[in-house]
Formats: structure tokens, C-alpha cells, sequence
């Protein structure tokens, strides 16, 4: 018992200390950010509050970023964080996921006494961290695509009372609920920095993985060249997305049963086999030896190709 107390202990507490060393540091940068946005003159700076970082984070962060530059050189890992809206970096993330695999180890360890459960939680936490980001992304773009048909009908409202087009992303933008008006509020900043509203839209389909909002931009695009009113076009393409959204839902509703299901037959034996190894650490030792290995083996591969025909039979995109 004292063993588990002592494990637990360390394994909370390298957790916490990079985790919270991680948290002050982006406090720090939040607190420049906002001294940045002041006029000039009104809030002193010190000179060295620019360099002001732990070195432990600068080393650890530096280090995970260049391992993140080396194995993901097109930047999908940055692309994810940001359609996710994490105010984190790459290297940071890397941080945090090495973090939380280390105590998991331990943690499993000791409840269990078994190698093979340290083996699983090295190999399931990256997995866990790249499930819950693309979880991120997914309930982060389906929000979005929740607020467009609105935020379209405000747009072209907007146009229909004489306001130009800017003016009526502007006012939207205000009026919007997050994430969009996030989204929007980027737009608007690059186009203050010189940038064409529609390549900023365009930017922002891309960004946000949308393809209805692809269309809208793409839309918009030859509706500038070739004329017409842009109120009735935008009206067009909201009810045309709430139509889409209705049918989305319930094919959604349909399909929730096989999805859960999946999901329990796949996580089922995995629990179950946590649960004898902590109650009866014995029982399953022969099963690790001689064929034992390759039956396992086996059974979690079928178990995976399982999981994954019947997500993909009920995968049906609309």
C-alpha cells in the first residue's frame, strides 16, 4: 500500500509540475500579447519581460518542437491545433502528451504489477491525445457548421438594408456566438492588414475544413465577377445548408446505435482484462506464454477490424 501511495504521488505530481509550468508560461505570453495591443507609451515594458521564460520550459518545448519538425514536416499536428482552437504549440503538446503516457505507465504499474500494461499505456496515450484532438476539431466544426446558415441569413439581412459587405461580416461578427465569430473576427483582422475579404474567406474555408463554406466562398467569388445580388445568393446557400443539416441529424440518429456498439464490443474485453489483472494479478499469466501470446494477439486484432468495419459501415456522409 505504501508502494501505490509513493507511485501515485510521483506520478501526480510530474503531471502537475509540467503541466503548471506549461500554464504559467502561456499566462506570461497572454500578459504580452496584451501590452502589445496597447497604444505606444501607455504601459511601460520592462526590457527583459520579452525574455522572460522558464529555462526548463524553453529546453523541454524546444526540444519536443524540433522532434515535431523532423517527423511532421507538412504541419498537420499545427493545422489540428489550430482548427481545435488549443492556444498551445506543437512542442507543448508533445510535452503534455509525454506527461500524461508517463504517469499512466506508472499508474498502471502499479495497480497491476504487469509489464504488458505499461507497454499498452506507451502505445494507447499518443492514440488517446490524437482521438481527443481530432474530438476537438470535429465538435469545434460541426459548431460551425451549426452558426453559418445563421450567420448567412444575418449577412445577407445586413446587405438587403444597404450595408456593404465588410460592414455586414462586421456587424455579424458582433452579434454571432463563438466559434464563429472568432473565425469571422480573423477575417476581418487580416483585411485590415491588406488582405481581399474573399481570399481571407477563402483562408478561413480551409482553415475550418468546411466544404459548404468552400462553396459559399467560391460562390461569392463569381458573384464579384459576374454581378448579381449577393442578399438573395447568400439566403440561397442558408437554407440550402439547413436542408443538409436536417438530413445530417438524422441519418446521425440512425446510425447511433451501431456506433455504440462499436464501441462497447471494442472496449468490453480491453476493460474486462484490466479488471482481472487487478483482482487477480495470476489469472491470466499463462496466457502470456507460448501460443498464449499469439491468441491474444489475434483477439485484439480482430477486435480492432471489428470496431473498424462497423464504424465504417455506419460512416455515411450526407
Amino acid at each position: 500500500m505504501t508502494y501505490l501511495l509513493i507511485s501515485l504521488v510521483v506520478a501526480a505530481g510530474a503531471a502537475l509540475v509540467t503541466g503548471g509550468i506549461l500554464l504559467r508560461a502561456r499566462e506570461q505570453e497572454n500578459e504580452l500579447a496584451e501590452l502589445l495591443d496597447l497604444p505606444f507609451g501607455e504601459r511601460d515594458v520592462p526590457a527583459d519581460a520579452i525574455e522572460q521564460r522558464a529555462a526548463l520550459v524553453d529546453t523541454t518545448v524546444g526540444l519536443a518542437t524540433k522532434f515535431v519538425d523532423q517527423f511532421d514536416a507538412k504541419g498537420s499536428l499545427a493545422r489540428a491545433l489550430e482548427r481545435a482552437h488549443l492556444p498551445i504549440r506543437t512542442g507543448e503538446f508533445v510535452t503534455i502528451v509525454t506527461s500524461f503516457t508517463f504517469a499512466s505507465a506508472v499508474l498502471l504499474w502499479v495497480l497491476t504489477r504487469q509489464w504488458y500494461f505499461v507497454v499498452l499505456a506507451v502505445a494507447l496515450a499518443p492514440l488517446a491525445a490524437n482521438l481527443f484532438l481530432k474530438l476537438k476539431v470535429r465538435r469545434r466544426r460541426k459548431k460551425l457548421f451549426e452558426q453559418l446558415p445563421e450567420a448567412l441569413s444575418l449577412v445577407a439581412g445586413s446587405l438587403s438594408a444597404g450595408h456593404t459587405f465588410l460592414r455586414a461580416i462586421q456587424m455579424m461578427t458582433e452579434e454571432a456566438p463563438a466559434p464563429l465569430s472568432e473565425e469571422f473576427a480573423r477575417v476581418l483582422y487580416e483585411t485590415r492588414l491588406g488582405a481581399p475579404l474573399v481570399d481571407s474567406l477563402e483562408r478561413m474555408a480551409v482553415r475550418s475544413d468546411i466544404k459548404d463554406l468552400e462553396w459559399v466562398v467560391e460562390a461569392i467569388r463569381v458573384q464579384q465577377t459576374v454581378g448579381g445580388k449577393l442578399a438573395d445568393l447568400l439566403h440561397t446557400l442558408a437554407d440550402f445548408m439547413r436542408s443538409r443539416e436536417e438530413v445530417r441529424r438524422e441519418v446521425d440518429v440512425l446510425t447511433a446505435e451501431g456506433r455504440i456498439s462499436a464501441y462497447l464490443l471494442g472496449g468490453m474485453p480491453f476493460a474486462l482484462l484490466l479488471a482481472m489483472a487487478v483482482l487477480n494479478p495470476g489469472y491470466m499469466k499463462p496466457m502470456f506464454h507460448g501460443w498464449g501470446v499469439w491468441w491474444l494477439g489475434g483477439t485484439a486484432t480482430s477486435i480492432v477490424v471489428g470496431m473498424l468495419l462497423i464504424l465504417n459501415m455506419v460512416n455515411i456522409e450526407v
